[in-house]
Formats: C-alpha cells, structure tokens, sequence
C-alpha cells in the first residue's frame, strides 16, 4: 500500500504552533490537528464520530500493528483489510472484547459479504433511477413505452434477490444460535431482555457496516448507503430525515424496495429484510441455499448470483467482476484505502486490458424480452454438493490488541519505539549499553565454529590417500 505521509519518521512535533502558557508559565505546542475543523478530521456516522484522515504517526502504528501479515492473498485488498481499516477509525467507546470478537464471527464476515454484493447493484440502480428522472422531465423529456417498464421491473426483482441473501444471513445472526447464542439479547434462565446493552450493540454494528461499505465503493454516495443501510435494518419509521438524504417517488421507490416491502404501523413495523423472506416465490427458492450446496438447474440468473457470492473478493478478476475495491491490487491504494490515481496511470490500464474494472465502470446489463416469464419455467435437480466456506479463526490475543488500540497509541506516541531504522539508530546510539568487546564477540565466534567442526579440513586425509592404502591391504591379502 501507498503510505499517506511521504515520510516515515514520526516527528516529536506535529505541525503547529507554540503559544506561551502565563498559568503554568511554560511554552505550549498546539498541533493543527486540534484547530482543524471537525467535519475535515471527523465523519459523521448514525451519531459517532469515525476519523476520516490520520496523522504521519497514526500511520505508522497502524501499518506496525494492525495491518493483516503477508500471505498468499496479501498483496490485494480484501473484506478484511477493510475491517480492519474501520476499526482503527471507530470511536473508543466501539472498543469492547464482545464487540471485537463479534465483528470477527464467520456469520458476522457473511453478513457484510451479502451487503457489498447488495450495495453494488443498489448503487447503479440509483443511478439508474437519477438519469431516468432527469431524461422524464424537462421540455425534451420522454415518453416511457412498455418494454421500459417490464425492462424496470426485472431490475427490481433482481435487486430482491441479493436483498433475500442479505436477509437469510441476517436471520443466522437474529436468531442466536451456534456461536451466536452468546451474543443474544435473552438471557437463557431468566427470559430477560438486555434491551438497552442490545440497542447499543446495535447502533455500533450498523455504523461499522455503513463504513465498511462506504469505504468498499470507492467512498461514493456516502449518504445513499446510510439512508438504505437504516431502512434495510430499521424500517422507515426510524430512518431520519437530513437534507442531504435523496427523495424518491412512489414509482422509485416501488423499483428500489421491491414488492415486499410495506409500511405498516410502528408497532408491529418489520425490517424490510425479513419482509424479504415471508413471501418467496417458487422459483427463488434456490437463492436461499446459494452459499450452502452447489446449485443445480437451469435458471442462469441465479447461477450468475453464485458465482458472485462464492468466488473469493481476491479473484473476482478471474471471473471479470467488481465489488468495489475487492480483489484490486494494494499498490493502487494508500494506507486509508484511498484510489492512487498515478499509479494507476503508471499501471497503463486501458478499455481492452482493465482487469480490476478502473477503467471499465459496472454498469447494468439490459435484461431480454420476457425473462421473469422464462424463469418461472426453469427447472432445479437435487443437488450433490456442498460448499463450505473458509474463514481465518481469530485468536485471543489478536481481540486484546484491538481493545487495547488506545493504550497502544498512548504507548508509542509517549515513546514507543516504531519501525523506523532512523530513529531506532538515534536511541540505541544514546544508550549506555555498549555491547560486546570486539575481541570477545571473535572469541566466541571461533569456539561456536570449533563445536560445528569435528575434523579439520587440513587434517582430514584425502581421497586418493584411502583408495592407495585399500589397494595396498588388498595386493598383501592376495600374496599370503
């Protein structure tokens, strides 16, 4: 990855300004990062303040600490190093060890999976929805024909289909089961809610999931994911309402949350996700094992939709697909995971030869005449096989170091030594230490090398030597 700051040396001060303190009768160093504005530092997400912009020493003790180790997937950027991205950028109050470990749990790295593939299609077909609004309106607008509408409704069955997989993962979390009975709000003898620590805990993973998918689609339409990732989770009824929020009319918003979704009072309100899994048709019914056993049948929309969920983010170029940032080199990206633009112009991408789809924008496909008529006809054969996803185990230790993220940065802001050759050269010069003595350090040298060594190279006898005395044994043998 790019570094953010071209230098690797992590100043004592920061860039800013000294002012004299007539209380404690001293000078005093304010850095500029405490007179910014807070909106340049901070975003705002749900109520919590995530850091958008890091200091040169942030930096450094982010790539010491918390970036994921070298392996055969670590040169490209993956679900993971966006997690771990987001996490260093949430606010302290996120960092509890129940908290960290649930955001490491298998259902957990499923659920957020299912919201980029979602949120990929959801975005262009808010786009979609934007020039179609615009090409209506207006003294050359234009008349909408028929094909245009069946054209509009297939897109917004199809947009149901990654929302029906979003939901099924959903409800693995929601019903508490597995590894996820411990994260339950009903505690087991007693049949009492936590409602209040349940709220929290969910306010907290809402605002990381905004994140991690904000940061997955090149950090565009950053208002768009949190106003659907809140309705997705909430309903409408608890969805704010912000300026900066778009307004849709009845007919976009019939496209954009499909036929299942209803309003109904507060009370016995669901979230527009389980609405999604009370009412599948009989030809969906195989996306709900998309995942979980190897599809079999004759639906090509739906074999599409494996391939995208079960090929791994770090070869989606394999297949000729684009989840956001998934699967895209590291070396076009900085530390914040930010797009590299000259390094891409560097890497001489072009219209022909663009495998991370850079240049290529996703766009969406003109679907046939007639193809929600056709998939009712199609046909699913019992299947043979299984699929049974992977994910790295977490460790205790690697939980504690994350809830521990703060008294790290106090640490190596106070001193800590970071990696840096120069200022590791500066400290262990201004030791007392001295080390060894030079003849000492050879003495020990040598007596290492005499115990490795049982027989001198000089004192061994040579080849030619053994075969002449063999002979010679030989030749008196056969004399007596």
């Amino acid at each position: 990855m790019k570094r953010v700051h071209v230098d690797n040396y992590a100043p004592k001060y920061y860039s800013g300004k000294w002012s004299w303190d007539s209380e404690k009768d001293c000078l005093n160093f304010q850095a500029h990062n405490d007179l910014e504005n807070a909106r340049e530092r901070y975003i705002i997400t749900n109520g919590y303040k995530f850091l958008r912009t890091i200091d040169q020493e942030e930096e450094l003790i982010f790539r010491q600490e918390y970036v994921r180790a070298k392996s055969n997937n670590s040169d490209t950027v993956v679900l993971r190093d966006i997690r771990d991205l987001v996490l260093y950028l949430m606010p302290r109050d996120f960092l509890t060890y129940k908290f960290i470990a649930f955001m490491h749990e298998p259902e957990v790295q499923s659920v957020l999976h299912a919201l980029t593939l979602y949120f990929e299609y959801y975005l262009r077909l808010v786009e979609f929805v934007l020039i179609r609004r615009d090409e209506l309106s207006g003294q050359m607008a234009q008349i909408q024909s028929e094909q245009t509408n069946e054209m509009k409704k297939t897109y917004s069955v199809y947009l149901s289909h990654f929302r029906m997989l979003l939901a099924r993962n959903y409800c693995e979390i929601i019903k508490g089961e597995g590894s996820m009975a411990k994260y339950y709000h009903m505690k087991p003898i007693s049949n009492i809610s936590a409602t209040i620590h349940d709220k929290y805990f969910h306010e907290h993973f809402l605002a990381v999931s905004i994140q991690i998918v904000w940061i997955c689609m090149h950090r565009r339409a950053y208002y768009v994911i949190e106003m659907e990732m809140n309705r997705l989770f909430r309903s409408e009824h608890f969805v704010s309402v912000r300026p900066e929020y778009l307004e849709f009319t009845e007919a976009e918003r019939s496209l954009l949350y499909g036929r299942n979704n209803k309003n109904l009072n507060y009370r016995v309100q669901i979230s527009p996700l389980v609405q999604e899994l009370e009412h599948v048709v009989s030809e969906d019914m195989p996306i709900l094992w998309i995942g979980k056993r190897k599809y079999r049948g004759t639906d090509p929309h739906i074999a599409q939709i494996e391939l995208e969920y079960v090929v791994p983010g770090s070869q989606l170029r394999l297949i000729d697909l684009s989840h956001g940032i998934l699967g895209h080199p590291k070396n076009l990206y900085n530390t914040l995971l930010n797009l590299d633009w000259p390094a891409v112009r560097f890497s001489n991408f072009s219209e022909q030869y663009d495998p991370y789809h850079i240049i290529r924008r996703n766009h969406l496909d003109i679907p046939k005449l007639g193809e929600l008529q056709m998939r009712k006809f199609g046909e699913s054969y019992e299947h043979f096989y299984e699929i049974f996803h992977f994910f790295e185990p977490v460790t205790h230790s690697h939980i504690c170091k994350w809830v521990k993220r703060e008294i790290n940065i106090a640490f190596y802001r106070s001193g800590g030594l970071l990696t840096n050759v120069v200022s590791r050269c500066e400290k262990e010069l201004a030791t007392a230490y001295e080390g060894q003595d030079v003849d000492k350090i050879i003495a020990n040298y040598f007596k290492l090398v005499s115990n490795i060594r049982k027989v001198d190279y000089f004192e061994s006898p040579r080849v030619s030597d053994v075969s002449t005395v063999k002979k010679a044994n030989l030749g008196k043998r056969q004399s007596t």
